[in-house]
């Protein structure tokens, strides 16, 4: 029989980011195995990663659970109410200036769950908190940037593509990232 885990939330904190980090990078490289090659994952690594400006705006959300009598960092996510819509603090191109939401969309953001924790619903938890956090802060609308890996459970929770944008990163390799959105 499977031991069952409560998983908790909160806000992340400067001092998260080391672990969140570390989470991101076992994320990145064990999670996306089974849907890209290790050419195709260093390609993505370019524009994934950690993004202060979720933090320092108090959108970025830790699960946490208890393993042995230790607190464990088990997946971090959050949303974004600047238009920036996917990327780490070193990712060209970003547009951190305040959405406006009577104009602009939401973002879910930087979405990592740790490879042991994986397939215990932990990423529909993160959309929830990200999605009641928006509606809350006046957004009608949510949209995000996928990874190949992560289309399947957005696809499954109501976001709908609109947009396939494909860049060569420095390795040669197409980094894909799906443009998708759902109403709030």
């Amino acid at each position: 029989m499977s031991e069952t885990f409560v998983f908790r939330h909160r806000v992340a904190t400067e001092e998260d980011i080391p672990a969140i980090v570390d989470l991101m990078k076992a994320s990145i490289a064990e999670n996306m195995k089974a849907f890209l090659s290790a050419e195709e994952i260093a390609a993505a690594q370019e524009s994934m990663g950690l993004d202060r400006s979720l933090i320092n705006d108090g959108t970025y959300f830790v699960i946490e659970t208890d393993v042995d009598g230790a607190t464990v960092m088990a997946a971090c996510g959050g949303w974004g109410k600047r238009r920036t819509l996917y990327g780490g603090d070193q990712t060209a191109g970003r547009d951190d200036s305040l959405a406006d939401p009577a104009v602009h969309a939401a973002r879910i953001r930087a979405m990592y769950t740790h490879p042991d924790w994986t397939r215990r619903g932990i990423g529909s938890l993160l959309l929830d908190l990200g999605e009641d956090a928006a509606r809350e802060a006046g957004f009608r609308t949510i949209e995000l940037g996928s990874t190949v890996p992560g289309y399947p459970l957005y696809l499954a929770r109501g976001y709908e593509p609109y947009h396939t944008e494909e860049q060569v990163a420095s390795n040669g390799q197409v980094k894909t990232v799906i443009h998708m959105r759902k109403a709030l």
